[in-house]
């Protein structure tokens, strides 16, 4: 399973943008404790040194979706700002959100063309003579590859393929890039209340979180009152 998750101090001050700095760092380590994969897709760094803008991740692994539910939502800092020593404030928040990810499908043989070719370059007589060289062209998207490295045609086209479906996979990620920085714009608006993690001070340790039940004892109550009525 695959989650792809937004960390961004959306336009939060410089404060902001080392909160996310310092999320990220957290968000890597607890997945790499949990045996999970992750690649980070994009990062923006922010103005001020070691701060981040926004960074996206891919989290891959069995427990991906647990993982990522459990960071979704407001962070919250509490502590002295980095950069203005005399400021007061000591709340600041930045946003985790989920990102869509593409839908893009597993690569068919079918959408493979192979073209047999002479290979070019040293190697004697042998190599002009013989097509063992292959050049392969994956329909939908165009891109092409060739491999010439082995005498062996059957060798050349494994190779081929390998080439080809790296290639693909490099394509598939710049577009993800793509798309990750064209969602994250509309990802701006973080909320201040809730945070589903506190961290606190310059080393940056978590608090837990009181869950704040209020809201739900009064709604409880206000509907025994309308059953009563």
């Amino acid at each position: 399973m695959e989650k792809i998750i937004q960390i961004t101090a959306g336009r939060g001050p410089a404060e902001c943008t080392w909160v996310v700095a310092q999320v990220l760092k957290k968000v890597l380590e607890e997945a790499q404790e949990q045996q999970l994969e992750t690649v980070l897709l994009q990062r923006e760094a922010g103005q001020e040194n070691g701060t981040v803008e926004t960074a996206s991740i891919s989290v891959k692994g069995e427990n991906a979706a647990q993982f990522v539910s459990s960071w979704i939502g407001t962070i919250q800092w509490i502590g002295q700002s980095q950069f203005r020593k005399m400021h007061k404030r000591k709340n600041w928040f930045i946003g985790i959100f989920e990102i869509e990810p593409q839908k893009n499908g597993l690569v068919s043989v079918n959408d493979i063309q192979y073209q047999a070719m002479r290979s070019s370059g040293a190697g004697g007589q042998h190599v002009n003579k013989v097509s063992s060289a292959i050049r392969a062209t994956h329909i939908p998207t165009g891109i092409v590859v060739v491999s010439m490295d082995s005498r062996s045609q059957h060798q050349n086209k494994k190779l081929a393929t390998e080439r080809l479906l790296k290639k693909l996979e490099d394509e598939k990620l710049v577009q993800l890039k793509n798309h990750v920085g064209k969602q994250w714009e509309n990802q701006l608006s973080i909320e201040r209340g809730n945070p589903v993690r506190v961290f606190t001070g310059s080393d940056f340790k978590k608090n837990k979180v009181e869950k704040n039940y209020k809201g739900t004892r009064q709604k409880l109550k206000q509907d025994l009152r309308n059953e009563h009525n």
